[in-house]
C-alpha cells in the first residue's frame, strides 16, 4: 500500500512561523513535523509515498530527498498553485496507482499506529464500492461541533448531536476522485457527496492526536512530548 502526505498549504495561520519555512517542515520534538509520519509509516511497512507541495516545496524535496534515509521512497506532485486537497490527490493519481491508498494531512500529528491502515485495507473494506475510510477522533476545543457523524461504521455528512472532528487521515479508493477534473477542489464537498450514497465508512481513532493549525498548538504538542520523554 502506498501513502500521500498533503503539504501544500501555505500554512498562513502558522504565520510567521511558515514565512519562510513550509508547515510540515516545522520542528517539533527535534525532528520536522512531516518526519514522524514518515518514520511512522515506515515501521508499519508502508515505504513508497508522495508528497505534494506548492509553497516553499523546494525545501521539502531538498531536505527530504528520495526518502532513503528512512527507509523510504518519496515521489513529489509539484503544484504551481497550491490545488486543495482534493485537487491535490487528483493530480497525484498517476503517482498512486489504482489501488487504495492511505491519505495523512501533513499538519496533524499523532501516537496512533498506522498499521491499522494496512489491516484495514487489507480486509477489502474498499472492495465492496466503499469509497473511502476515515478515521474521526473526538471533537477538539477549536472544532466543537465536529464535522461528521459515525453510526456503527457508516460516516454520515449531518454531525448533530453526535459530531466527531474527521483527523485528516484516511484510506481513499481512487476512484473517489478519478472522475473529477485536475483543477483546485476540497476533499468535503466530495466527501459529503458520497456520504450520502452510503460509500464512506470509518472508526474512531485509537490513539492521540493533534491538528497542528497554530503556533499555540504546536507549542502546546512540543510540551506535552517533552514531557512524556522525561
Amino acid at each position: 500500500m502506498k501513502a500521500m502526505i498533503l503539504a501544500a498549504g501555505r500554512g498562513q495561520r502558522m504565520a510567521p512561523l511558515t514565512d519562510h519555512c513550509p508547515k510540515p517542515l516545522l520542528p517539533l520534538a527535534g525532528k520536522p513535523l512531516i518526519v514522524h509520519h514518515i518514520e511512522k509509516l515506515v515501521a508499519a511497512g508502508i515505504t513508497e509515498l508522495v508528497i505534494n507541495h506548492a509553497w516553499l516545496g523546494n525545501m521539502l524535496e531538498t531536505q527530504l530527498q528520495d526518502g532513503q534515509q528512512w527507509g523510504a521512497t518519496i515521489r513529489y506532485s509539484a503544484e504551481a498553485v497550491a490545488l486543495e486537497t482534493a485537487g491535490g490527490v487528483r493530480q497525484a493519481l498517476p503517482l498512486l496507482g489504482d489501488q487504495p491508498f492511505l491519505l495523512i494531512n501533513g499538519d496533524v500529528w499523532t501516537d496512533w499506529d498506522y498499521q491499522e491502515a494496512v489491516r484495514i485495507s487489507s480486509s477489502g473494506v474498499l472492495d465492496d464500492g466503499t469509497l473511502a475510510w476515515l478515521w474521526l477522533t473526538d471533537n477538539p476545543l477549536h472544532n466543537p461541533a465536529g464535522d461528521f457523524s459515525l453510526d456503527g461504521t457508516e460516516v454520515a455528512a449531518e454531525a448533530g448531536d453526535q459530531g466527531l472532528t474527521f483527523t485528516g487521515i484516511s484510506l481513499i479508493h481512487p476512484d473517489l476522485l478519478a472522475g473529477i477534473p485536475l483543477g483546485k477542489q476540497a476533499l468535503a464537498p466530495i466527501l459529503r457527496q458520497a456520504m450520502a450514497r452510503k460509500q464512506i465508512k470509518g472508526c474512531l481513532l485509537n490513539g492521540c492526536w493533534t491538528d497542528v493549525g497554530t503556533p499555540q498548538r504546536l507549542v502546546e504538542l512540543e510540551q506535552q512530548l517533552t514531557r512524556e520523554t522525561f
